[in-house]
Protein backbone atom coordinates (compact mmCIF):
# COMPACT_ATOMS: atom_id res chain seq x y z
CA UNK A 1 0.00 0.00 0.00
CA UNK A 2 1.03 3.62 -0.50
CA UNK A 3 0.42 4.45 3.14
CA UNK A 4 1.57 3.07 6.47
CA UNK A 5 -0.50 0.12 7.60
CA UNK A 6 1.16 0.30 11.01
CA UNK A 7 0.05 3.91 11.37
CA UNK A 8 -3.49 3.03 10.35
CA UNK A 9 -3.64 0.17 12.84
CA UNK A 10 -2.52 2.58 15.56
CA UNK A 11 -5.71 4.58 14.89
CA UNK A 12 -7.70 1.53 16.08
CA UNK A 13 -6.58 0.78 19.66
CA UNK A 14 -8.82 -2.30 19.94
CA UNK A 15 -6.59 -4.08 17.41
CA UNK A 16 -3.76 -4.15 19.95
CA UNK A 17 -5.71 -5.97 22.65
CA UNK A 18 -5.47 -9.67 23.47
CA UNK A 19 -8.21 -12.32 23.55
CA UNK A 20 -7.62 -15.42 25.68
CA UNK A 21 -4.00 -14.33 26.01
CA UNK A 22 -3.50 -14.13 22.25
CA UNK A 23 -3.29 -11.11 19.93
CA UNK A 24 -6.70 -10.25 18.49
CA UNK A 25 -7.15 -11.08 14.81
CA UNK A 26 -10.36 -9.30 13.89
CA UNK A 27 -11.88 -10.75 10.71
CA UNK A 28 -15.56 -9.99 11.27
CA UNK A 29 -15.72 -6.71 9.38
CA UNK A 30 -18.75 -7.61 7.27
CA UNK A 31 -20.72 -7.59 10.54
CA UNK A 32 -19.18 -4.34 11.80
CA UNK A 33 -15.88 -2.52 11.51
CA UNK A 34 -13.81 -1.05 14.31
CA UNK A 35 -13.80 2.72 14.75
CA UNK A 36 -10.71 4.96 14.45
CA UNK A 37 -9.80 7.52 17.09
CA UNK A 38 -10.58 10.29 14.63
CA UNK A 39 -14.26 9.28 14.63
CA UNK A 40 -14.51 8.64 18.37
CA UNK A 41 -12.73 11.89 19.27
CA UNK A 42 -14.95 13.94 16.96
CA UNK A 43 -18.12 12.52 18.48
CA UNK A 44 -16.86 13.04 22.03
CA UNK A 45 -15.91 16.62 21.19
CA UNK A 46 -19.39 17.36 19.87
CA UNK A 47 -21.08 15.87 22.93
CA UNK A 48 -18.81 17.91 25.21
CA UNK A 49 -18.96 21.26 23.43
CA UNK A 50 -21.68 21.46 20.76
CA UNK A 51 -24.55 19.31 22.01
CA UNK A 52 -27.94 20.88 21.16
CA UNK A 53 -30.99 19.80 19.19
CA UNK A 54 -30.75 20.66 15.52
CA UNK A 55 -33.01 22.67 13.17
CA UNK A 56 -35.18 25.62 14.13
CA UNK A 57 -33.10 26.48 17.20
CA UNK A 58 -32.19 30.17 17.34
CA UNK A 59 -29.39 29.85 19.88
CA UNK A 60 -25.72 29.45 19.01
CA UNK A 61 -25.22 25.80 20.00
CA UNK A 62 -28.27 24.67 18.04
CA UNK A 63 -27.10 26.49 14.96
CA UNK A 64 -23.60 25.06 15.32
CA UNK A 65 -24.96 21.51 15.75
CA UNK A 66 -27.23 22.03 12.74
CA UNK A 67 -24.29 23.18 10.64
CA UNK A 68 -22.34 20.02 11.53
CA UNK A 69 -25.36 17.82 10.83
CA UNK A 70 -26.02 19.35 7.42
CA UNK A 71 -22.30 19.39 6.61
CA UNK A 72 -22.39 15.63 7.19
CA UNK A 73 -25.21 15.36 4.64
CA UNK A 74 -23.01 17.19 2.12
CA UNK A 75 -20.11 14.83 2.91
CA UNK A 76 -22.34 11.84 2.17
CA UNK A 77 -23.63 13.48 -1.02
CA UNK A 78 -20.08 13.95 -2.24
CA UNK A 79 -19.10 10.41 -1.20
CA UNK A 80 -21.70 8.79 -3.44
CA UNK A 81 -21.89 11.64 -6.00
CA UNK A 82 -25.57 12.40 -5.54
CA UNK A 83 -26.92 15.46 -7.38
CA UNK A 84 -28.18 17.20 -4.26
CA UNK A 85 -28.26 16.90 -0.48
CA UNK A 86 -32.05 16.73 -0.88
CA UNK A 87 -31.46 13.17 -2.12
CA UNK A 88 -29.71 12.12 1.12
CA UNK A 89 -31.96 10.78 3.89
CA UNK A 90 -30.42 9.82 7.24
CA UNK A 91 -31.73 6.58 8.73
CA UNK A 92 -30.66 4.22 11.51
CA UNK A 93 -28.96 1.93 9.00
CA UNK A 94 -29.42 -0.09 5.84
CA UNK A 95 -32.25 -2.06 7.42
CA UNK A 96 -34.33 1.01 8.21
CA UNK A 97 -33.55 2.51 4.80
CA UNK A 98 -34.93 -0.57 3.04
CA UNK A 99 -37.94 -0.67 5.36
CA UNK A 100 -38.57 2.99 4.53
CA UNK A 101 -38.61 2.32 0.80
CA UNK A 102 -40.69 -0.85 1.21
CA UNK A 103 -43.32 0.95 3.27
CA UNK A 104 -43.48 4.18 1.29
CA UNK A 105 -43.16 2.59 -2.16
CA UNK A 106 -45.85 -0.02 -1.50
CA UNK A 107 -48.14 2.64 -0.04
CA UNK A 108 -47.60 4.75 -3.15
CA UNK A 109 -48.31 1.72 -5.36
CA UNK A 110 -51.52 0.99 -3.50
CA UNK A 111 -52.71 4.58 -3.79
CA UNK A 112 -51.83 4.73 -7.50
CA UNK A 113 -53.67 1.50 -8.18
CA UNK A 114 -56.80 2.71 -6.39
CA UNK A 115 -56.65 6.09 -8.11
CA UNK A 116 -56.10 4.64 -11.60
CA UNK A 117 -57.25 1.01 -11.43
CA UNK A 118 -57.70 0.70 -15.19
CA UNK A 119 -54.45 2.40 -16.15
CA UNK A 120 -52.14 -0.07 -17.98
CA UNK A 121 -49.11 1.62 -16.42
CA UNK A 122 -50.39 0.58 -13.00
CA UNK A 123 -52.18 -2.64 -13.81
CA UNK A 124 -52.06 -4.14 -17.31
CA UNK A 125 -55.30 -5.48 -18.73
CA UNK A 126 -55.58 -9.22 -19.06
CA UNK A 127 -52.94 -9.92 -16.41
CA UNK A 128 -53.58 -11.53 -13.06
CA UNK A 129 -54.18 -8.85 -10.43
CA UNK A 130 -50.72 -8.67 -8.88
CA UNK A 131 -47.90 -6.23 -8.31
CA UNK A 132 -44.48 -7.85 -8.18
CA UNK A 133 -41.42 -6.89 -6.15
CA UNK A 134 -38.30 -8.61 -7.45
CA UNK A 135 -35.40 -9.58 -5.15
CA UNK A 136 -32.61 -12.17 -5.49
CA UNK A 137 -31.66 -15.47 -3.89
CA UNK A 138 -28.59 -13.93 -2.27
CA UNK A 139 -30.32 -11.20 -0.26
CA UNK A 140 -29.82 -10.44 3.42
CA UNK A 141 -33.01 -10.84 5.45
CA UNK A 142 -33.19 -7.04 5.60
CA UNK A 143 -33.97 -7.05 1.89
CA UNK A 144 -36.52 -9.85 2.11
CA UNK A 145 -38.55 -9.48 5.29
CA UNK A 146 -39.62 -5.81 4.81
CA UNK A 147 -41.13 -6.69 1.42
CA UNK A 148 -42.85 -9.76 2.87
CA UNK A 149 -44.34 -7.69 5.69
CA UNK A 150 -45.60 -5.06 3.27
CA UNK A 151 -47.04 -7.71 0.94
CA UNK A 152 -48.88 -9.35 3.82
CA UNK A 153 -50.14 -6.00 5.07
CA UNK A 154 -51.34 -4.90 1.64
CA UNK A 155 -52.89 -8.25 0.77
CA UNK A 156 -54.96 -8.16 3.97
CA UNK A 157 -56.23 -4.62 3.38
CA UNK A 158 -59.58 -3.98 1.75
CA UNK A 159 -60.05 -1.08 -0.68
CA UNK A 160 -62.51 1.66 0.20
CA UNK A 161 -66.12 0.80 -0.67
CA UNK A 162 -66.28 3.64 -3.20
CA UNK A 163 -63.26 2.23 -5.06
CA UNK A 164 -65.41 -0.42 -6.72
CA UNK A 165 -62.46 -2.81 -7.18
CA UNK A 166 -60.29 -5.12 -5.18
CA UNK A 167 -56.68 -4.57 -4.28
CA UNK A 168 -54.10 -6.21 -6.51
CA UNK A 169 -52.11 -8.93 -4.80
CA UNK A 170 -48.54 -8.06 -3.82
CA UNK A 171 -46.13 -10.84 -4.81
CA UNK A 172 -42.44 -11.23 -3.92
CA UNK A 173 -40.46 -12.98 -6.67
CA UNK A 174 -36.78 -13.78 -6.66
CA UNK A 175 -34.00 -14.00 -9.21
CA UNK A 176 -32.18 -17.35 -8.95
CA UNK A 177 -28.42 -17.69 -8.69
CA UNK A 178 -26.04 -20.14 -10.32
CA UNK A 179 -24.15 -22.75 -8.29
CA UNK A 180 -21.17 -20.40 -8.01
CA UNK A 181 -23.31 -17.45 -6.89
CA UNK A 182 -24.04 -15.40 -9.99
CA UNK A 183 -27.25 -13.75 -11.15
CA UNK A 184 -28.82 -14.23 -14.61
CA UNK A 185 -27.47 -12.02 -17.39
CA UNK A 186 -28.59 -10.82 -20.81
CA UNK A 187 -31.77 -12.29 -22.26
CA UNK A 188 -32.17 -14.61 -19.28
CA UNK A 189 -32.30 -11.60 -16.96
CA UNK A 190 -34.80 -9.89 -19.27
CA UNK A 191 -37.15 -12.85 -18.91
CA UNK A 192 -37.66 -12.20 -15.19
CA UNK A 193 -39.20 -8.77 -15.75
CA UNK A 194 -42.92 -8.90 -16.40
CA UNK A 195 -45.55 -6.25 -17.00
CA UNK A 196 -46.36 -6.50 -13.30
CA UNK A 197 -42.82 -5.98 -11.99
CA UNK A 198 -42.83 -2.75 -10.00
CA UNK A 199 -39.38 -2.66 -8.35
CA UNK A 200 -36.13 -4.63 -8.21
CA UNK A 201 -34.25 -4.61 -4.90
CA UNK A 202 -30.84 -6.30 -4.80
CA UNK A 203 -27.53 -6.38 -3.01
CA UNK A 204 -24.43 -4.89 -4.59
CA UNK A 205 -22.05 -7.29 -2.82
CA UNK A 206 -23.27 -10.52 -1.20
CA UNK A 207 -22.52 -10.65 2.53
CA UNK A 208 -22.01 -14.43 2.21
CA UNK A 209 -20.63 -15.19 -1.23
CA UNK A 210 -18.65 -12.04 -1.87
CA UNK A 211 -20.30 -11.82 -5.29
CA UNK A 212 -19.92 -8.34 -6.75
CA UNK A 213 -23.08 -8.00 -8.79
CA UNK A 214 -22.88 -6.02 -12.05
CA UNK A 215 -25.47 -3.59 -10.72
CA UNK A 216 -24.93 -0.94 -13.38
CA UNK A 217 -25.85 -3.38 -16.14
CA UNK A 218 -28.72 -4.84 -14.10
CA UNK A 219 -30.09 -1.34 -13.46
CA UNK A 220 -29.88 -0.55 -17.17
CA UNK A 221 -31.85 -3.71 -17.97
CA UNK A 222 -34.46 -2.93 -15.31
CA UNK A 223 -34.93 0.59 -16.59
CA UNK A 224 -35.54 -0.76 -20.11
CA UNK A 225 -38.56 -2.48 -18.58
CA UNK A 226 -39.60 0.66 -16.67
CA UNK A 227 -38.62 -0.85 -13.31
CA UNK A 228 -36.90 1.26 -10.62
CA UNK A 229 -34.04 -0.29 -8.62
CA UNK A 230 -32.99 -0.21 -4.97
CA UNK A 231 -29.36 -1.18 -4.29
CA UNK A 232 -28.34 -2.57 -0.90
CA UNK A 233 -24.81 -1.17 -0.61
CA UNK A 234 -24.13 -2.23 2.99
CA UNK A 235 -21.28 -4.48 1.84
CA UNK A 236 -20.00 -2.27 -0.99
CA UNK A 237 -19.88 1.24 0.51
CA UNK A 238 -16.89 0.37 2.76
CA UNK A 239 -14.93 -1.25 -0.07
CA UNK A 240 -15.85 0.11 -3.51
CA UNK A 241 -16.17 3.59 -4.96
CA UNK A 242 -19.86 4.43 -5.39
CA UNK A 243 -21.32 6.84 -7.93
CA UNK A 244 -25.12 6.84 -7.88
CA UNK A 245 -25.33 9.00 -10.98
CA UNK A 246 -23.14 6.60 -12.95
CA UNK A 247 -25.05 3.57 -11.62
CA UNK A 248 -28.34 5.39 -12.28
CA UNK A 249 -29.95 3.57 -9.33
CA UNK A 250 -33.22 4.95 -8.02
CA UNK A 251 -32.44 4.15 -4.37
CA UNK A 252 -29.28 3.09 -2.53
CA UNK A 253 -28.82 2.23 1.15
CA UNK A 254 -25.81 1.72 3.41
CA UNK A 255 -24.78 1.72 7.09
CA UNK A 256 -22.22 3.77 8.99
CA UNK A 257 -21.03 1.03 11.32
CA UNK A 258 -19.75 -1.14 8.47
CA UNK A 259 -17.51 1.69 7.22
CA UNK A 260 -15.68 2.76 10.42
CA UNK A 261 -18.51 4.98 11.64
CA UNK A 262 -20.88 4.69 14.61
CA UNK A 263 -23.78 2.30 14.95
CA UNK A 264 -27.34 3.55 14.60
CA UNK A 265 -26.74 5.73 11.54
CA UNK A 266 -27.27 4.96 7.89
CA UNK A 267 -28.15 6.56 4.58
CA UNK A 268 -30.89 6.22 2.03
CA UNK A 269 -30.16 7.85 -1.30
CA UNK A 270 -33.19 8.39 -3.48
CA UNK A 271 -33.58 10.20 -6.77
CA UNK A 272 -35.33 13.48 -6.08
CA UNK A 273 -38.31 12.63 -8.26
CA UNK A 274 -38.89 9.42 -6.30
CA UNK A 275 -38.53 11.03 -2.87
CA UNK A 276 -40.99 13.74 -3.95
CA UNK A 277 -43.45 11.07 -5.05
CA UNK A 278 -43.37 8.76 -2.03
CA UNK A 279 -45.40 9.37 1.15
CA UNK A 280 -43.67 9.80 4.53
CA UNK A 281 -42.48 6.71 6.38
CA UNK A 282 -43.14 8.01 9.91
CA UNK A 283 -44.86 11.02 11.42
CA UNK A 284 -43.74 13.46 14.10
CA UNK A 285 -41.58 16.49 14.54
CA UNK A 286 -38.97 17.71 12.05
CA UNK A 287 -40.80 16.29 9.02
CA UNK A 288 -43.84 18.60 9.01
CA UNK A 289 -44.54 21.87 7.25
CA UNK A 290 -47.83 22.70 8.98
CA UNK A 291 -50.14 20.78 11.34
CA UNK A 292 -53.79 21.51 12.07
CA UNK A 293 -56.68 19.34 13.21
CA UNK A 294 -57.92 19.28 9.65
CA UNK A 295 -54.76 18.59 7.71
CA UNK A 296 -50.99 18.12 7.93
CA UNK A 297 -48.56 19.12 5.21
CA UNK A 298 -45.00 17.87 5.04
CA UNK A 299 -41.53 19.22 4.45
CA UNK A 300 -39.77 18.47 1.20
CA UNK A 301 -37.24 15.63 1.13
CA UNK A 302 -35.08 14.72 2.88
CA UNK A 303 -36.76 16.08 6.03
CA UNK A 304 -40.07 14.50 4.98
CA UNK A 305 -38.51 11.12 5.85
CA UNK A 306 -36.67 12.16 9.02
CA UNK A 307 -39.28 12.25 11.78
CA UNK A 308 -38.05 13.12 15.26
CA UNK A 309 -34.71 14.28 16.58
CA UNK A 310 -31.95 12.85 14.36
CA UNK A 311 -28.80 11.31 15.77
CA UNK A 312 -26.81 14.41 14.87
CA UNK A 313 -23.76 13.17 16.79
CA UNK A 314 -23.73 9.99 14.72
CA UNK A 315 -24.11 11.88 11.44
CA UNK A 316 -21.00 13.85 12.38
CA UNK A 317 -19.24 10.58 13.21
CA UNK A 318 -20.26 9.12 9.85
CA UNK A 319 -18.86 12.17 8.07
CA UNK A 320 -15.57 11.79 9.92
CA UNK A 321 -15.43 8.10 8.96
CA UNK A 322 -15.93 9.01 5.30
CA UNK A 323 -13.23 11.66 5.56
CA UNK A 324 -10.92 9.09 7.15
CA UNK A 325 -11.47 6.69 4.24
CA UNK A 326 -10.99 9.47 1.70
CA UNK A 327 -7.73 10.56 3.35
CA UNK A 328 -6.34 7.04 2.90
CA UNK A 329 -7.78 6.88 -0.60
CA UNK A 330 -10.75 4.80 -1.70
CA UNK A 331 -8.73 3.27 -4.53
CA UNK A 332 -5.98 2.33 -2.06
CA UNK A 333 -8.54 0.68 0.23
CA UNK A 334 -10.11 -1.27 -2.62
CA UNK A 335 -6.71 -2.42 -3.89
CA UNK A 336 -5.52 -3.50 -0.43
CA UNK A 337 -8.69 -5.41 0.41
CA UNK A 338 -8.75 -7.05 -3.01
CA UNK A 339 -5.19 -8.26 -2.42
CA UNK A 340 -6.19 -9.61 1.01
CA UNK A 341 -9.16 -11.50 -0.42
CA UNK A 342 -7.13 -13.02 -3.25
CA UNK A 343 -4.36 -13.99 -0.80
CA UNK A 344 -6.89 -15.59 1.54
CA UNK A 345 -8.51 -17.59 -1.26
CA UNK A 346 -5.10 -18.72 -2.46
CA UNK A 347 -3.90 -19.80 1.00
CA UNK A 348 -7.16 -21.56 1.81
CA UNK A 349 -6.72 -23.81 -1.21
CA UNK A 350 -3.96 -25.53 0.78
CA UNK A 351 -6.40 -26.64 3.50
CA UNK A 352 -7.60 -30.24 3.03
CA UNK A 353 -11.36 -30.75 2.55
CA UNK A 354 -12.15 -27.04 2.49
CA UNK A 355 -15.23 -25.86 0.60
CA UNK A 356 -15.31 -22.18 -0.34
CA UNK A 357 -18.57 -20.59 -1.42
CA UNK A 358 -18.91 -17.92 -4.09
CA UNK A 359 -17.46 -16.95 -7.47
CA UNK A 360 -13.77 -17.23 -6.60
CA UNK A 361 -12.61 -16.59 -10.16
CA UNK A 362 -14.56 -13.34 -10.37
CA UNK A 363 -13.02 -12.05 -7.16
CA UNK A 364 -9.54 -12.31 -8.65
CA UNK A 365 -10.61 -9.59 -11.09
CA UNK A 366 -12.90 -7.24 -9.19
CA UNK A 367 -13.66 -6.31 -5.60
CA UNK A 368 -12.98 -8.37 -2.53
CA UNK A 369 -15.79 -9.33 -0.24
CA UNK A 370 -16.11 -11.91 2.52
CA UNK A 371 -14.81 -15.46 2.28
CA UNK A 372 -17.31 -18.09 3.47
CA UNK A 373 -16.20 -21.68 3.93
CA UNK A 374 -16.70 -25.07 5.56
CA UNK A 375 -14.07 -27.72 6.28
CA UNK A 376 -15.01 -31.36 5.97
CA UNK A 377 -17.77 -32.32 8.39
CA UNK A 378 -16.77 -29.74 11.01
CA UNK A 379 -19.80 -27.71 12.08
CA UNK A 380 -19.39 -23.99 11.40
CA UNK A 381 -20.15 -23.18 15.05
CA UNK A 382 -17.43 -25.55 16.28
CA UNK A 383 -14.89 -24.06 13.87
CA UNK A 384 -15.78 -20.50 14.84
CA UNK A 385 -15.69 -21.25 18.58
CA UNK A 386 -12.28 -22.88 18.38
CA UNK A 387 -10.88 -20.11 16.18
CA UNK A 388 -12.09 -17.64 18.81
CA UNK A 389 -9.97 -19.49 21.41
CA UNK A 390 -7.00 -18.77 19.16
CA UNK A 391 -7.86 -15.05 19.20
CA UNK A 392 -9.36 -15.09 15.71
CA UNK A 393 -12.76 -13.37 15.39
CA UNK A 394 -14.91 -14.69 12.52
CA UNK A 395 -18.67 -14.94 12.00
CA UNK A 396 -20.57 -18.25 11.90
CA UNK A 397 -24.15 -19.22 11.04
CA UNK A 398 -26.55 -18.32 8.25
CA UNK A 399 -25.47 -14.63 8.19
CA UNK A 400 -29.11 -13.49 7.95
CA UNK A 401 -29.39 -15.18 4.57
CA UNK A 402 -31.39 -18.36 5.20
CA UNK A 403 -32.94 -18.56 1.70
CA UNK A 404 -29.39 -18.49 0.30
CA UNK A 405 -28.31 -21.23 2.72
CA UNK A 406 -31.27 -23.34 1.56
CA UNK A 407 -30.21 -22.75 -2.04
CA UNK A 408 -26.69 -23.94 -1.19
CA UNK A 409 -27.98 -26.94 0.76
CA UNK A 410 -26.26 -26.02 4.02
CA UNK A 411 -27.22 -24.56 7.40
CA UNK A 412 -24.40 -22.04 7.70
CA UNK A 413 -20.78 -21.20 7.04
CA UNK A 414 -17.72 -19.71 8.68
CA UNK A 415 -17.09 -16.22 7.28
CA UNK A 416 -13.89 -14.18 7.30
CA UNK A 417 -14.17 -10.59 6.12
CA UNK A 418 -11.56 -7.89 5.76
CA UNK A 419 -11.06 -4.18 6.30
CA UNK A 420 -8.42 -1.59 5.51
CA UNK A 421 -6.47 -2.40 8.71
CA UNK A 422 -6.13 -6.16 8.14
CA UNK A 423 -2.84 -7.80 7.12
CA UNK A 424 -1.66 -10.89 5.26
CA UNK A 425 -0.06 -12.04 8.51
CA UNK A 426 -3.53 -12.17 10.07
CA UNK A 427 -4.71 -14.33 7.18
CA UNK A 428 -1.73 -16.63 7.83
CA UNK A 429 -2.90 -16.94 11.46
CA UNK A 430 -6.40 -17.80 10.22
CA UNK A 431 -5.14 -20.52 7.87
CA UNK A 432 -2.84 -21.94 10.55
CA UNK A 433 -5.75 -21.97 12.97
CA UNK A 434 -8.05 -23.77 10.55
CA UNK A 435 -5.40 -26.41 9.86
CA UNK A 436 -4.79 -26.88 13.58
CA UNK A 437 -8.49 -27.29 14.33
CA UNK A 438 -9.03 -29.62 11.36
CA UNK A 439 -6.54 -32.08 12.81
CA UNK A 440 -8.64 -32.31 15.97
CA UNK A 441 -11.60 -33.86 14.11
Amino acid sequence: MHYSLDKIRADFPILSREVYGRPLVYLDNAATTQKPLQVLDAMREEYLNVNANVHRGVHYLSQQATDLHEAARETVRRFINARSTEEIVFTRGTTEAINLVASSFCQWLTEETRRKPQCPAVFPQGEESCLEILVTDMEHHSNIVPWQLEAKRRNLQSPPAECGTRNPEFVIRHLPISDDGRLPEGDELDSYFTENTRLLSLTHVSNVLGTVNPVKEIIRKAHEHGVPVLVDAAQSAPHLRLDVQDLDCDFLAFSGHKMYGPTGIGVLYGKEEWLDRLPPYQGGGEMIDHVSWDKTTFERPPLKFEAGTPDYIATHGLAKAIEYMEAIGLDNIERHEHDLTCYCLEQMQTIPNIRIFGPNGQRSKVGGGPVSFLVGDIHHLDMGTLLDRLGIAVRTGHHCAQPLMNRLGITGTVRASFALYNTKEEIDHLVEGINRISKMF
